[in-house]
């Protein structure tokens, strides 16, 4: 296996710097995710690590030595792309079997192996269909077992589920995280799916314009979000910001709604108003009366409660209410929301307070 450490490494396009002095530590036997939004430098990255993409300046290094010198097949790195990559006119035994064959392995030990695998995986009543003949989740197993057969050092997998259906991404997203507890073989992920990249990892880093905002594990950065873009990013529904007014320093106290709360903050804000972050399942709507009042603009069903966004001064706010509170769009609704609940972000340098 393999750890990977990142030093001030950057990527150029021509004149466009596309990373940005990466510093980073992939520790051995990691499953590790580069998350963020289209165009901010995830496949750059894995490019690097393979290298498919020289480096512009900096280091990788595998386990101490420097790997920027070395071509893919010296680094030993298996990649898994969203596209299959399949040999059309092999069938599942024999796509298994080509990097073996290509490493000049023995016959019984090819059939050993690539049984083993299709077993693990399985794939045994596949063996002898052609690409054609399977499903989509199928072709990515045939594809995972291709890249686990020659057993690497590391694995990298380029956003390898978005072409799978809801269901066939869930299933094989837990296919991927068990054979990750088996093999342990280090395994660097990239995904612009945040749910997908929370359930999977060991550690996430969220990137933004060929920088890390933030790097830890999911429950670190689902719960104290280091700045507004990560906050927003990160979360299914995305989290609601809300403008509001300081009315007090000592202890903080802010003003949401005509209501006063006493959040909980490392940091004084520099300013007199803040942004307000609160995730949508920490905001109850129901009927029953509360102090805290807002117009019902709509109601989302989604199976055992329903999402609600609701009109709170001017501010569209999403939050969920239980079944049997029988809302109606137009009229008013009653919040229920905790003080510790709610994050707050400085305007100033959109940093988490």
């Amino acid at each position: 296996m393999a750890r990977i450490v990142f030093e001030k490494v950057r990527k150029c396009f021509g004149k466009t710097e596309v990373i940005k002095g990466l510093n980073l530590v992939i520790k051995d036997e990691e499953f590790f995710t580069f998350v963020g939004p289209s165009g901010c430098g995830k496949s750059t990255i894995l490019n690097m690590i393979a290298g498919l993409e020289p480096v512009t300046e900096g280091k990788i290094y595998f386990d101490g030595r420097a790997v920027n010198h070395l071509s893919p097949k010296e680094r030993d790195v298996a990649m898994v792309f969203q596209s299959y990559a399949l040999y059309p006119h092999m069938n599942v035994y024999e796509n298994m079997a080509f990097p073996l064959r290509m490493r000049k392995v023995s016959k019984g030990e090819i059939d050993r192996e690539v049984k083993r695998i299709a077993e693990l995986l399985g794939l045994t009543p596949l063996l002898y269909k052609k690409p054609r003949e399977l499903s989509g989740g199928q072709r990515q197993r045939v594809a995972l077992g291709r890249a686990i057969i020659r057993r690497p050092k590391v694995f990298l997998m380029d956003e390898p589920l978005s072409n799978l259906d809801a269901r066939l991404r869930i299933e094989v997203r837990a296919e991927l995280k068990r054979l990750h507890h088996r093999l342990r073989i280090t395994t660097v992920y990239v995904t612009h799916d945040q749910a997908e990249a929370m359930s999977l990892s060991d550690r996430i880093a969220v990137l933004h314009n060929g920088e890390i905002q933030q790097c830890g594990t999911p429950l670190e950065v689902y719960t104290r979000p280091k700045n507004v873009f990560v906050a927003g990013f990160i979360g299914s529904p995305p989290m609601n910001f809300i403008e509001a007014r300081v009315i007090n320093r000592h202890p903080l106290e802010v003003e949401i709604g005509g209501r006063v709360f006493r959040p909980l903050v490392q940091r004084l804000p520099q300013t007199e108003s803040v942004t307000v972050g609160i995730r949508p399942e920490h905001i109850g709507v129901q009927s029953e009366p509360t102090p805290f009042q807002a117009k019902v603009v709509l109601i989302e069903p989604a199976g055992a409660e329903n999402w609600v966004d609701v009109d709170l001064n001017g501010n569209i706010i999403r939050g969920k209410c239980h079944l049997e509170d029988r809302l109606t769009v137009g009229k008013n609704a009653f919040l229920k929301i905790r003080p510790e609940d709610l994050l707050i972000f400085d305007p100033i340098d959109k940093d988490l307070c």
